[in-house]
């Protein structure tokens, strides 16, 4: 495969970090296990620019992550495994076979239809996936990275398990078992429970959130960024309103903070 001379000045410059002898001590010792933690922040410094709406630093945190893909590329072409122009032709032979009605002769009505068609490509993949040396069969939730964040694995999860039926109605069925979960940390929590099993219960109680966001079709992830955001603001906010009056959060009393919040909200624009 012909490579890019823009992409190929990458892997010659990954490839001369990487040198034995001339290269950078730092980079000579990294492996695959000590990169991937650096993979996973380059992503969600890039999910962090698209929040964002800053275009120069996605141009930036996409560079980033493009040099993840290169220094992995590397280290497996260095075990004779494979090369980035082989990571290229999976990727390119992937979008081909999964768009047949781009590619090939199949049409879809929309959108909604494709993701349809896409999940069941995906699906007749793992299914053509022979037995592990193990004698382990193929899973419908094969696929689903334990390294995922939690909320978004739990979503992942969930949604291949409703693939084959194993499913909640609707929204309101995930809130009858939200509250049911609830009653069962509250058991653990009055009755003394083990640490254990107060965190199984806050763990089901987690679950079943990420369960009602998928229902309600809301990314549980995203849903909790945005709190997350959210929450940072306010409390600036009130940090500020004190700073203004000559003070600090630390001293005052719960009612005090309460009082502080409750401005910072109501400064809010509806839709913040």
């Amino acid at each position: 495969m012909a490579t890019d001379p823009d992409i190929r000045r990458l892997l010659d410059i990954m490839a001369r970090l990487r040198d034995p002898e001339r290269g950078c001590p730092w980079d000579i010792e990294q492996t695959f296990t000590t990169i991937a933690p650096y993979t996973v922040e380059e992503a969600y410094e890039v999910a962090d620019a698209i929040d964002r709406g800053d275009l120069a630093g996605l141009r930036e945190e996409l560079g980033d992550l493009l040099l993840q893909v290169v220094y992995h590329a590397r280290m497996a072409e260095e075990r004779n495994a494979f090369a980035f122009a082989d990571v290229v032709a999976a990727i390119c032979d992937k979008m081909v076979r999964r768009h047949p009605h781009v590619f090939g002769a199949a049409r879809v009505a929309d959108a909604a239809e494709q993701t349809r068609s896409w999940e069941a490509h995906k699906a007749m993949e793992r299914a053509a996936v022979p037995p592990s040396s193990e004698g382990v069969l193929p899973s419908a939730l094969d696929g689903v990275a334990a390294a995922l964040p939690a909320t978004m694995r739990a979503a992942k999860l969930q949604k291949r398990a409703a693939r084959v039926g194993f499913d909640w109605p609707d929204g309101h069925a995930v809130l009858a078992k939200l509250e049911e979960e609830i009653g069962e940390l509250h058991h653990e929590m009055v009755t003394d429970g083990s640490p254990d099993r107060i965190e199984d219960e806050v763990g089901d109680l987690l679950f079943v959130c990420v369960n009602l966001a998928r229902k309600l079709d809301v990314d549980p992830e995203q849903a909790l960024r945005r709190a997350n955001r959210k929450f940072e603001r306010r409390f600036r906010s009130m940090e500020a309103a004190r700073a203004a009056a000559g003070g600090r959060l630390e001293g005052l009393s719960l009612d005090d903070l309460e009082v502080l919040w409750q401005q910072a909200k109501g400064a809010e624009r509806p839709g913040d």
